[in-house]
């Protein structure tokens, strides 16, 4: 005799399936769960790494830095030393010429001629003196124009004395020294010449 199934075998089979559907997406969201950790393990270790590495990026870019403004101090202390010795070298190569410009002075100084003040200002001579008449003066710039260790002899002003009979003149001239005769010193041409007073021959006012 047949036998026949009476239970509700559809119904049986329908839970059958959403229970395989369940396990499906537990099982789906478990992987994704794990896949998402995974990743966020992988990006935080990638993120703790860039992170390392920038901190000793910026520990060597301190330490760099303080190589570099140690490197700037030395560079100032050798550009101070320089500029020392380069005053040391001028002052020792102005020595001599000192004496040089005293000695021809003297040579170039005509007779008649007497000086009473001289001042020097970096390149530039300033000389008063007394001269027995203008022509005197005259002759101790032509001396100055031909002097080695002078140039551009400029004669400010001249006065004659009226209180002594002999008709002796003051006068103030400037000239420029040279560094080494035959080569002319940038620093004396380049010195600020004075402007040009009227001179005045004969008794001062």
């Amino acid at each position: 005799m047949p036998r026949i199934n009476l239970l509700p075998w559809r119904e049986q089979q329908r839970k059958e399936r959403k229970l395989n559907f369940f396990v499906s997406l537990g099982v789906a969201t478990c992987a994704a769960a794990l896949a998402t950790f995974a990743l966020y393990l992988l990006f935080g270790s990638l993120i703790d790494a860039q992170e390392s590495r920038n901190q000793r990026l910026r520990s060597e870019i301190k330490v760099l830095d303080k190589q570099i403004e140690q490197i700037n101090d030395l560079e100032l202390q050798k550009q101070r030393f320089i500029s020392r010795m380069e005053v040391i070298d001028k002052l020792q190569r102005s020595r001599p010429e000192v004496v040089h410009l005293f000695d021809e002075l003297v040579k170039q100084l005509p007779d008649g001629v007497y000086l009473t003040s001289f001042k020097q200002t970096d390149r530039r001579l300033k000389i008063e003196g007394i001269a027995q008449s203008s022509t005197r003066v005259s002759t101790c710039m032509r001396a100055s124009s031909s002097s080695p260790w002078l140039k551009d002899p400029e004669l400010e002003i001249v006065e004659s004395k009226k209180d002594d009979p002999a008709g002796s003149s003051n006068f103030v001239l400037y000239a420029n020294q040279i560094a080494t005769p035959g080569d002319d010193d940038p620093a004396a041409s380049a010195a600020p010449t004075r402007p040009a007073r009227a001179t005045s021959v004969g008794g001062a006012k």
